[in-house]
C-alpha cells in the first residue's frame, strides 16, 4: 500500500521548545489514522505542518508525493483541515461562511447551496444558519468548523479534536460522517485525546507524547504488545494489605498491580490460567471477592505502558 503521507525526520521548534522531535511516520492512502496524545504532545503542530500552516524547522512531509517545504501550493490542493478551535469571522453568519467555503473549493453556486444545506442539516445547525457566528454555542461553532471538511471532501481530510465540545449523540453522528468520508475515497487523520474516539475510528494509531512517536499499530497490535496483556479485575470487600498484594504479585508473576478503592487490577500473562489462584489468595487472606473478571487491556493501558503517563488530565 502506497503512503499518502510520508513524514521524514520532522522537527519543529518554537524558541527553545521542541514541539515535534524527529518524527518519522507513514500514513497510507484510504486509511483513518488516529494520532493519540494529550494536549501539548505535538499532535496539532504535526497536523499544521502537514496542512502547510507551519513550516518545519527541519525535515519534510510528503503529501501524495509533494513536499510541504518546496511544493506547498500543490499540497494545499489535496488537503482540508478542521481546526481544534473554530476559525471564522465573528460578524459572519454560518450559512454565509459555509457557502463561501463551498465555492472556494470548487462548487457552483447551485451545488454550493445544496451541499451546504445538506451538511448543516446533518450536523443539526441549519436552524442557526442566519445567526451571527459569535452568538453560537461552543458546540455549534465546532459543528460549523467540521462542516467545512464535510462540504469540501478533500483527498486528505484532517480533523483536530473533532468531537471536543460536542454531546454524545452528535459525537456518534460526526464519527459516522468521518467514516463516510473514507468510504468516498478520502484519507483521514484524526488527532484526539479521547481513547474511545481513537479506538472507534482508527485503522492504525500513533501515540505521541512530548513531541515524539512512542508507539504505532492497529488497536489490537498495540494491546497485544503490552507485557502482562491480560487484566484480572477484582472487586473486594475490605482493605487489601501490602502482604496480600506482594503474595499475589509473586504467585502469578504480575507485571503490575493497580489498587483503587475496592477495585484491584492485576496485569498478567495468560490470565485464564491464573484467575483461580488469585481468588484462592484473596480467600486465604480473609478478603471477600464480590466480583472478578478477566479483561483485555484498554488503550489507556497502552498509553500508560508506552509513556508512563495517564492520558486523562494531561495539560499543555
Amino acid at each position: 500500500m502506497e503512503p499518502a503521507i510520508r513524514i521524514v525526520d520532522l522537527v519543529k521548534r518554537f524558541g527553545n521548545t521542541v514541539a515535534v522531535n524527529r518524527l518519522n511516520l507513514e500514513i497510507y492512502e484510504g486509511e483513518i489514522f488516529g494520532l493519540l496524545g494529550p494536549n501539548g504532545s505535538g499532535k496539532s503542530t504535526t497536523l499544521l505542518i502537514i496542512s502547510t500552516v507551519y513550516k518545519p524547522t527541519s525535515g519534510d512531509v510528503y503529501v501524495f508525493g509533494r513536499s510541504v517545504v518546496r511544493q506547498g501550493d500543490e499540497v494545499r490542493r489535496y488537503v482540508g483541515i478542521a481546526f481544534q478551535e473554530p476559525k471564522a469571522l465573528w460578524v459572519d453568519k454560518p450559512y454565509e461562511i459555509l457557502l463561501w467555503h463551498a465555492m472556494i473549493v470548487g462548487y457552483s453556486m447551485g451545488d454550493a447551496r445544496r451541499v451546504v444545506r445538506e451538511v448543516m442539516e446533518e450536523l443539526g445547525v441549519w436552524e442557526y444558519r442566519n445567526k451571527m457566528f459569535s452568538e453560537l454555542s461552543g458546540g455549534n461553532k465546532k459543528k460549523v468548523e467540521l462542516a467545512k471538511l464535510f462540504i469540501q471532501r478533500p483527498r486528505l481530510a484532517i480533523f483536530d479534536e473533532p468531537t471536543a465540545q460536542l454531546d454524545v449523540i452528535t459525537k456518534h453522528q460526526v464519527w459516522r460522517m468521518i467514516e463516510d468520508l473514507r468510504v468516498d475515497g478520502s484519507t483521514v487523520i484524526v488527532a484526539t485525546n479521547e481513547m474511545a474516539e481513537a479506538e472507534r475510528l482508527s485503522d492504525r494509531i500513533g501515540i505521541m507524547y512530548r513531541g515524539s512517536l512512542r508507539a504505532l499499530g492497529t488497536p489490537e497490535e498495540l494491546k497485544d504488545g503490552i507485557p502482562g496483556g491480560d487484566i484480572i479485575e477484582a472487586v473486594v470487600d475490605g482493605s487489601v494489605g501490602d502482604d496480600i498484594i506482594e503474595s499475589i504479585r509473586s504467585s502469578v508473576e504480575a507485571v503490575r498491580i493497580d489498587l483503587s478503592d475496592a477495585v484491584i487490577r492485576i496485569y498478567v500473562n495468560r490470565g485464564e490460567d491464573k484467575i483461580a489462584r488469585v481468588v484462592d489468595l484473596f480467600s486465604k487472606g480473609g478478603i471477600r471477592v464480590r466480583q472478578i473478571s478477566l479483561k483485555e487491556p484498554s488503550l489507556d493501558d497502552v498509553f500508560f505502558y508506552y509513556t508512563g503517563a495517564k492520558l486523562a488530565g494531561e495539560g499543555n
